[in-house]
Protein backbone atom coordinates (compact mmCIF):
# COMPACT_ATOMS: atom_id res chain seq x y z
CA UNK A 1 0.00 0.00 0.00
CA UNK A 2 1.35 3.15 -1.17
CA UNK A 3 1.50 6.17 1.68
CA UNK A 4 1.09 9.78 0.39
CA UNK A 5 2.12 12.72 2.49
CA UNK A 6 0.99 16.61 1.90
CA UNK A 7 3.64 17.21 -0.28
CA UNK A 8 3.27 14.09 -2.30
CA UNK A 9 0.06 14.71 -2.30
CA UNK A 10 -0.18 18.30 -3.95
CA UNK A 11 2.65 17.43 -6.09
CA UNK A 12 0.82 14.30 -7.68
CA UNK A 13 -2.37 16.53 -8.60
CA UNK A 14 -1.76 19.01 -11.41
CA UNK A 15 -4.98 20.79 -11.26
CA UNK A 16 -5.28 20.62 -15.09
CA UNK A 17 -5.28 16.64 -14.90
CA UNK A 18 -7.55 16.96 -11.70
CA UNK A 19 -9.98 19.55 -13.32
CA UNK A 20 -10.58 16.80 -15.86
CA UNK A 21 -10.46 13.90 -13.34
CA UNK A 22 -13.31 15.74 -11.68
CA UNK A 23 -15.20 16.22 -15.21
CA UNK A 24 -15.58 12.85 -16.09
CA UNK A 25 -16.43 12.00 -12.33
CA UNK A 26 -19.63 14.00 -12.55
CA UNK A 27 -20.44 12.79 -15.32
CA UNK A 28 -20.24 9.48 -14.93
CA UNK A 29 -22.98 6.92 -13.85
CA UNK A 30 -21.78 4.08 -11.52
CA UNK A 31 -20.57 6.06 -8.63
CA UNK A 32 -22.41 6.28 -4.95
CA UNK A 33 -21.57 8.78 -2.83
CA UNK A 34 -23.94 8.39 0.24
CA UNK A 35 -24.27 11.33 2.32
CA UNK A 36 -21.61 12.53 4.29
CA UNK A 37 -21.60 11.69 8.09
CA UNK A 38 -20.85 14.79 10.36
CA UNK A 39 -20.59 14.20 14.16
CA UNK A 40 -20.43 17.40 16.62
CA UNK A 41 -17.65 16.35 19.02
CA UNK A 42 -17.83 18.36 22.22
CA UNK A 43 -14.33 19.74 23.47
CA UNK A 44 -14.32 20.97 27.72
CA UNK A 45 -13.85 24.48 27.87
CA UNK A 46 -13.62 24.96 24.29
CA UNK A 47 -15.07 25.35 21.01
CA UNK A 48 -16.61 22.15 20.15
CA UNK A 49 -15.13 19.76 17.12
CA UNK A 50 -16.24 17.72 14.25
CA UNK A 51 -16.09 14.03 13.21
CA UNK A 52 -16.00 14.05 9.18
CA UNK A 53 -16.90 10.53 7.34
CA UNK A 54 -16.83 10.35 3.44
CA UNK A 55 -17.51 7.43 1.53
CA UNK A 56 -17.10 6.64 -2.27
CA UNK A 57 -17.52 4.12 -4.70
CA UNK A 58 -17.10 2.54 -8.20
CA UNK A 59 -18.64 -0.86 -8.85
CA UNK A 60 -15.79 -2.68 -9.41
CA UNK A 61 -13.51 -0.54 -9.38
CA UNK A 62 -12.54 1.86 -6.71
CA UNK A 63 -13.73 2.47 -2.87
CA UNK A 64 -13.08 4.98 -0.61
CA UNK A 65 -13.32 7.04 2.74
CA UNK A 66 -12.16 9.96 3.82
CA UNK A 67 -12.13 10.41 7.90
CA UNK A 68 -11.35 14.24 8.73
CA UNK A 69 -11.50 16.17 12.09
CA UNK A 70 -12.02 19.61 12.60
CA UNK A 71 -11.41 21.54 15.69
CA UNK A 72 -11.60 25.13 15.39
CA UNK A 73 -10.07 25.78 18.88
CA UNK A 74 -6.71 24.48 17.44
CA UNK A 75 -5.33 27.59 16.10
CA UNK A 76 -5.17 28.58 19.76
CA UNK A 77 -3.35 25.98 20.69
CA UNK A 78 -1.08 26.19 17.39
CA UNK A 79 -2.04 23.35 16.35
CA UNK A 80 -4.02 22.49 12.92
CA UNK A 81 -7.56 22.89 12.73
CA UNK A 82 -8.04 20.09 10.02
CA UNK A 83 -6.55 16.58 10.09
CA UNK A 84 -7.30 13.37 8.49
CA UNK A 85 -6.97 10.87 6.29
CA UNK A 86 -8.01 9.50 2.99
CA UNK A 87 -8.26 5.41 2.36
CA UNK A 88 -8.86 4.06 -1.64
CA UNK A 89 -9.21 0.29 -1.89
CA UNK A 90 -9.90 -2.18 -4.69
CA UNK A 91 -13.84 -2.25 -5.19
CA UNK A 92 -13.62 -5.42 -6.10
CA UNK A 93 -12.11 -7.12 -2.97
CA UNK A 94 -11.43 -4.66 -0.45
CA UNK A 95 -7.75 -4.87 -0.82
CA UNK A 96 -5.84 -1.04 0.65
CA UNK A 97 -4.56 0.56 -2.50
CA UNK A 98 -3.40 3.69 -0.35
CA UNK A 99 -3.23 6.05 2.53
CA UNK A 100 -3.33 10.02 1.37
CA UNK A 101 -2.92 13.07 3.56
CA UNK A 102 -6.61 14.12 3.79
CA UNK A 103 -6.37 18.28 3.84
CA UNK A 104 -3.50 17.91 1.22
CA UNK A 105 -6.34 16.08 -0.65
CA UNK A 106 -9.41 17.80 0.19
CA UNK A 107 -7.58 21.23 -0.71
CA UNK A 108 -6.38 20.57 -4.16
CA UNK A 109 -9.93 18.76 -4.91
CA UNK A 110 -11.77 21.43 -3.53
CA UNK A 111 -9.74 24.20 -5.60
CA UNK A 112 -10.06 22.02 -8.45
CA UNK A 113 -13.96 21.61 -8.02
CA UNK A 114 -14.10 25.38 -7.79
CA UNK A 115 -12.08 25.54 -11.21
CA UNK A 116 -14.54 22.87 -12.86
CA UNK A 117 -17.22 25.19 -12.31
CA UNK A 118 -15.35 28.64 -13.41
CA UNK A 119 -14.71 26.65 -16.75
CA UNK A 120 -18.50 26.56 -17.33
CA UNK A 121 -19.30 29.69 -15.38
CA UNK A 122 -16.57 32.24 -15.55
CA UNK A 123 -16.21 34.28 -18.61
CA UNK A 124 -13.36 32.97 -20.94
CA UNK A 125 -11.80 36.45 -21.14
CA UNK A 126 -11.44 36.43 -17.12
CA UNK A 127 -7.79 38.23 -16.23
CA UNK A 128 -8.29 39.78 -12.86
CA UNK A 129 -9.21 37.48 -9.53
CA UNK A 130 -10.07 38.58 -6.40
CA UNK A 131 -8.97 36.04 -3.33
CA UNK A 132 -10.63 36.37 0.12
CA UNK A 133 -9.30 34.77 2.36
CA UNK A 134 -5.94 33.89 3.06
CA UNK A 135 -5.91 31.02 4.74
CA UNK A 136 -4.47 27.39 3.81
CA UNK A 137 -7.26 27.00 1.15
CA UNK A 138 -6.18 30.53 -0.76
CA UNK A 139 -3.17 29.44 -2.89
CA UNK A 140 -4.61 26.80 -3.96
CA UNK A 141 -7.86 28.16 -5.54
CA UNK A 142 -5.97 31.31 -6.93
CA UNK A 143 -3.72 28.66 -9.17
CA UNK A 144 -6.88 26.39 -9.89
CA UNK A 145 -8.27 29.54 -11.35
CA UNK A 146 -5.25 30.19 -13.51
CA UNK A 147 -5.31 26.52 -14.85
CA UNK A 148 -9.00 27.08 -16.83
CA UNK A 149 -9.03 31.02 -16.91
CA UNK A 150 -6.19 33.68 -18.43
CA UNK A 151 -5.70 34.84 -14.87
CA UNK A 152 -2.70 37.49 -14.51
CA UNK A 153 -3.44 39.74 -12.27
CA UNK A 154 -4.38 38.79 -8.46
CA UNK A 155 -5.23 40.89 -5.46
CA UNK A 156 -5.81 39.07 -1.60
CA UNK A 157 -7.82 40.69 1.18
CA UNK A 158 -7.66 39.08 4.34
CA UNK A 159 -9.00 40.66 7.53
CA UNK A 160 -4.86 40.40 8.60
CA UNK A 161 -3.12 42.37 5.73
CA UNK A 162 -0.11 39.93 6.76
CA UNK A 163 -1.38 37.01 5.79
CA UNK A 164 -2.14 38.81 2.84
CA UNK A 165 0.91 39.98 1.92
CA UNK A 166 2.55 36.87 2.63
CA UNK A 167 0.36 34.98 0.73
CA UNK A 168 1.63 37.31 -2.44
CA UNK A 169 5.11 37.54 -1.83
CA UNK A 170 4.80 33.33 -2.32
CA UNK A 171 2.26 33.23 -5.34
CA UNK A 172 3.73 36.06 -7.35
CA UNK A 173 5.81 35.23 -10.54
CA UNK A 174 6.41 36.28 -14.01
CA UNK A 175 2.96 35.04 -15.15
CA UNK A 176 1.09 35.95 -11.93
CA UNK A 177 1.49 39.03 -10.65
CA UNK A 178 -0.35 38.96 -6.72
CA UNK A 179 -0.97 41.86 -4.78
CA UNK A 180 -2.39 42.45 -1.40
CA UNK A 181 -5.25 44.76 -0.95
CA UNK A 182 -6.70 46.56 2.34
CA UNK A 183 -9.54 48.23 0.07
CA UNK A 184 -12.02 44.69 -0.69
CA UNK A 185 -14.96 46.93 -2.35
CA UNK A 186 -12.59 48.83 -4.53
CA UNK A 187 -11.06 44.98 -5.42
CA UNK A 188 -14.71 43.34 -5.94
CA UNK A 189 -15.93 46.31 -8.52
CA UNK A 190 -12.37 45.34 -10.37
CA UNK A 191 -12.30 41.78 -10.39
CA UNK A 192 -13.44 39.53 -13.47
CA UNK A 193 -13.35 36.10 -10.75
CA UNK A 194 -14.18 36.70 -6.94
CA UNK A 195 -13.37 33.46 -4.90
CA UNK A 196 -14.14 33.28 -1.34
CA UNK A 197 -12.59 30.86 1.35
CA UNK A 198 -13.32 32.21 5.07
CA UNK A 199 -14.90 31.34 8.05
CA UNK A 200 -17.36 34.40 8.14
CA UNK A 201 -20.85 33.65 9.72
CA UNK A 202 -21.89 37.09 8.35
CA UNK A 203 -21.96 38.13 4.56
CA UNK A 204 -18.26 39.92 3.04
CA UNK A 205 -19.39 41.02 -0.26
CA UNK A 206 -22.41 42.90 -0.96
CA UNK A 207 -24.54 43.14 -4.06
CA UNK A 208 -24.43 46.66 -4.78
CA UNK A 209 -20.47 46.08 -5.32
CA UNK A 210 -20.72 43.83 -8.33
CA UNK A 211 -19.66 44.47 -11.44
CA UNK A 212 -21.76 42.82 -14.20
CA UNK A 213 -20.35 39.87 -15.61
CA UNK A 214 -18.29 38.98 -12.46
CA UNK A 215 -18.30 35.01 -11.46
CA UNK A 216 -18.43 34.66 -7.57
CA UNK A 217 -16.88 31.19 -6.37
CA UNK A 218 -17.63 30.82 -2.39
CA UNK A 219 -15.98 28.01 -0.96
CA UNK A 220 -15.77 29.14 2.98
CA UNK A 221 -19.11 28.23 4.51
CA UNK A 222 -19.36 24.74 5.27
CA UNK A 223 -22.37 25.06 7.73
CA UNK A 224 -25.57 26.46 7.47
CA UNK A 225 -24.63 29.52 9.79
CA UNK A 226 -21.77 30.20 7.94
CA UNK A 227 -22.22 32.21 4.83
CA UNK A 228 -20.00 35.25 2.71
CA UNK A 229 -22.25 36.67 0.22
CA UNK A 230 -25.19 39.03 1.28
CA UNK A 231 -28.63 37.95 -0.04
CA UNK A 232 -28.45 40.64 -2.76
CA UNK A 233 -25.68 38.74 -4.47
CA UNK A 234 -27.86 35.74 -4.28
CA UNK A 235 -30.41 37.40 -5.61
CA UNK A 236 -28.40 39.42 -8.70
CA UNK A 237 -26.42 36.25 -9.87
CA UNK A 238 -27.11 33.14 -11.94
CA UNK A 239 -26.88 30.20 -9.14
CA UNK A 240 -24.47 26.93 -9.58
CA UNK A 241 -23.70 24.50 -6.72
CA UNK A 242 -21.84 21.49 -6.49
CA UNK A 243 -24.98 19.29 -5.43
CA UNK A 244 -28.43 20.52 -4.88
CA UNK A 245 -28.33 17.76 -1.97
CA UNK A 246 -25.97 19.31 -0.40
CA UNK A 247 -26.31 22.77 -1.11
CA UNK A 248 -29.70 22.73 0.28
CA UNK A 249 -28.28 20.49 3.56
CA UNK A 250 -25.93 22.38 4.77
CA UNK A 251 -24.72 25.91 3.07
CA UNK A 252 -25.85 29.09 4.70
CA UNK A 253 -25.50 31.02 1.61
CA UNK A 254 -28.14 29.37 0.27
CA UNK A 255 -29.82 28.53 3.31
CA UNK A 256 -30.06 32.14 4.36
CA UNK A 257 -31.61 33.64 1.44
CA UNK A 258 -34.18 31.23 1.13
CA UNK A 259 -35.15 31.83 4.70
CA UNK A 260 -35.25 35.77 4.35
CA UNK A 261 -37.33 35.42 0.73
CA UNK A 262 -34.42 36.62 -1.43
CA UNK A 263 -34.29 33.39 -3.40
CA UNK A 264 -36.44 29.95 -3.88
CA UNK A 265 -34.86 26.27 -4.42
CA UNK A 266 -35.62 26.99 -7.76
CA UNK A 267 -33.68 29.77 -8.41
CA UNK A 268 -30.29 27.16 -7.81
CA UNK A 269 -29.80 26.59 -12.13
CA UNK A 270 -27.90 23.33 -11.98
CA UNK A 271 -25.05 21.74 -10.19
CA UNK A 272 -22.14 20.07 -11.61
CA UNK A 273 -23.75 17.47 -12.20
CA UNK A 274 -25.92 19.00 -14.91
CA UNK A 275 -22.55 21.44 -16.22
CA UNK A 276 -20.59 18.17 -16.46
CA UNK A 277 -23.48 16.45 -18.37
CA UNK A 278 -24.67 19.31 -20.53
CA UNK A 279 -28.21 19.66 -19.28
CA UNK A 280 -28.04 23.64 -17.97
CA UNK A 281 -26.40 25.83 -19.66
CA UNK A 282 -23.60 27.73 -17.34
CA UNK A 283 -23.42 31.72 -18.00
CA UNK A 284 -25.60 32.54 -20.73
CA UNK A 285 -24.70 36.18 -21.62
CA UNK A 286 -21.17 38.48 -21.42
CA UNK A 287 -22.89 40.75 -18.22
CA UNK A 288 -24.40 37.71 -16.22
CA UNK A 289 -23.80 37.39 -13.00
CA UNK A 290 -23.04 33.93 -11.89
CA UNK A 291 -22.10 32.12 -7.96
CA UNK A 292 -21.09 28.72 -7.83
CA UNK A 293 -21.34 27.31 -4.00
CA UNK A 294 -19.43 24.48 -3.31
CA UNK A 295 -19.72 22.24 -0.02
CA UNK A 296 -17.84 19.27 -1.27
CA UNK A 297 -18.57 15.68 -2.14
CA UNK A 298 -17.12 12.60 -1.53
CA UNK A 299 -16.95 11.86 -5.07
CA UNK A 300 -14.60 14.28 -5.56
CA UNK A 301 -12.23 12.68 -3.17
CA UNK A 302 -12.38 9.82 -4.59
CA UNK A 303 -11.29 11.32 -8.38
CA UNK A 304 -8.70 12.84 -6.66
CA UNK A 305 -7.26 9.76 -4.83
CA UNK A 306 -7.56 7.74 -8.18
CA UNK A 307 -5.54 10.08 -9.74
CA UNK A 308 -2.59 10.63 -7.09
CA UNK A 309 -2.34 6.95 -6.85
CA UNK A 310 -1.69 6.74 -10.92
CA UNK A 311 0.27 9.21 -10.66
CA UNK A 312 3.02 8.30 -8.74
CA UNK A 313 2.91 4.31 -10.05
CA UNK A 314 3.21 5.86 -13.61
Amino acid sequence: MRVLGPSEVVAALEFPALVEALRGMFRSSDVIAPPRHRHTIEVPNGLPGALLIMPAWQVGRHLGVKLLTLFPGNSARDSAALMGQYLLLEASSGKPLALLDGPALTARRTAAASALAASYLARADSERLLMVGAGALASHLILAHASVRPICNVLVWSRDPNRAARLAKRLTHRALNVAPTDDLQRAVNGAHVICCATPAHEPLLKGHWLPLGVHIDLVGGYTPAMREADDDTMRRARIFVDSRAGALAEAGDILAPIASGAISPDDIAGDLFDLTRGDRAGRRFHDQITVFKSVGLALEDLAAAKLALDTVVS
